[in-house]
């Protein structure tokens, strides 16, 4: 389990002072109750005139994120916990998660969400899931950690995989999460940032994979995460003061301090 330090226990000179691009998922990390404020705008510019970039990495739709990674400050955005991912610079997407059929991919998704129905018939689907191409995604309001757990046992009864967020629940091919989808987009895009150099920054389960310091050793938690705390296996290493949006903004003055 990790320590969870606040940032206000980092000595100067410590890890951060080596980051050159921060990936960090959205919901809950860098909105502030489901928006971006004027304060994450000016937080993407501080970076961007020190040189660190920004990769958002989320479980929002393909046709979510395609806007985003058009019109932020960003490098790029990988959509659906790892499934495909934009460029900054170009409009098609690249797919992560590869997929034959998708008209059959889609049915087959549609199917097992209407098996989950009938076990919950108070799911209910989410409104981006008509955007989306590798996964399938529901409410996660009003379930309990129980229900979920049931939700994530009933998904690999039928041979799909399952995570969830503080917004959404979603059903997914096997072995497609943030951390595989982030390791491929930096292997082939930014081979330049060595593991010391990266950052990841999330607030909840399906940011899990991207607080596993096998792979990143430096990430963060904005404070909201500790709600989850306990449920993880791998936390972040270190933890902000503030919640959503407004922790994100406390890293980046910790990044930009001299």
């Amino acid at each position: 389990m990790s320590r969870l330090l606040p940032l206000s226990q980092m000595s100067s000179g410590d890890r951060f002072s080596n980051i050159r691009l921060i990936a960090t998922d959205m919901d809950g990390t860098l909105t502030v109750m489901g928006k971006f404020t004027s304060k994450l705008l000016q937080a993407f510019e501080d970076l961007a005139t020190i040189g660190i970039k920004v990769l958002i990495v989320t479980g929002r739709s393909a046709g979510w994120v395609s806007g985003l990674a058009a019109y932020l400050p960003v490098v790029g955005a990988i959509a659906e916990n790892g499934g495909l991912f934009y460029p900054g610079d170009r409009e098609k997407p690249i797919v992560l998660t590869p997929i034959a059929d998708l008209v059959n991919h889609r049915q087959q998704l549609a199917a097992a969400f209407e098996k989950l129905q009938t076990e919950f018939p108070h799911l209910q689907e989410s409104s981006d899931n008509r955007f989306r191409i590798t996964d399938w995604t529901f409410s996660v309001a009003g379930l309990s950690t129980d229900e979920i757990q049931t939700l994530n046992h009933l998904c690999q009864q039928m041979n799909w995989g399952f995570t969830y967020s503080s917004v959404q629940c979603h059903i997914k091919p096997w072995g497609q999460d943030k951390a595989v989808g982030l390791l491929q987009v930096l292997q082939r895009y930014f081979p330049q940032y060595a593991p010391q150099e990266i950052v990841t920054v999330g607030d909840s389960p399906n940011d899990e994979s991207l607080f596993d310091e096998r792979c990143f050793p430096v990430s963060v938690g904005v404070a909201n995460v500790l709600e989850y705390a306990e449920q993880l296996q791998y936390q972040p290493v270190y933890v902000t003061t503030a919640a959503e949006g407004e922790g994100f903004c406390e890293l980046t003055r910790y990044l930009i301090s001299p």
